[in-house]
């Protein structure tokens, strides 16, 4: 498996029509975890409207990768990407089980930013969290990103208008 940057045991790679039947299956077996958070693409049509997302210009969109095995441990995109005099984007991320609380995912998400600052040029990089959901808080603080402000109502989750935190980290001087 070639990826587009690895470290220890953990790949990060673009999302493939092959990957179809293990990332739907894997959303499926982590939507308790997830619940209520986000809602990962767990069927065949939410999976291609997600590859077709991750085709368009102001988006990118990854799978971290189990390496030894190859397994799809969890994903991230980098949405609303904007160039320009900001050149940023906002985060999203996710994990999977059975790798939830396996580091996977901070080392997979750590992996995406290098990309984005060295690769992509982005200079900012922001992640918008629900106040309760403190794994990925937990994620956000280890990688670096900084507590910027709260944004009540912010996105339409699981039925309902969630609160949010925002977060952002920028790329290193």
């Amino acid at each position: 498996m070639r990826y587009l940057r690895s470290a220890g045991p953990v790949g990060i790679r673009r999302p493939r029509p092959a990957d179809e039947a293990e990332f739907v299956a894997a959303a499926r077996r982590s939507r308790d975890l997830h619940h209520p958070w986000l809602t990962a693409p767990d069927t065949a049509e939410k999976f291609a409207a997600y590859l077709a997302k991750a085709r368009r210009r102001d988006q990118q969109s990854f799978l971290i990768c189990d390496r030894p095995g190859g397994a799809i441990a969890g994903y991230v995109n980098i949405s609303g990407i904007i160039m320009g005099p900001l050149r940023g984007g906002f985060m999203g991320y996710a994990a999977f089980l059975p790798y939830s609380g396996t580091g996977h995912a901070s080392a997979g998400i750590g992996l995406v930013l290098a990309h984005a600052f060295d690769t992509l040029g982005l200079h900012r990089v922001e992640a918008n969290i629900q106040p309760g959901n403190e794994p990925s808080r937990r994620v956000a603080r280890k990688l670096g990103f900084r507590l910027e402000g709260f944004s009540p109502d912010y996105l339409f989750i699981d039925g309902a208008w969630r609160d949010h935190e925002r977060w952002a980290v920028t790329a290193p001087a």
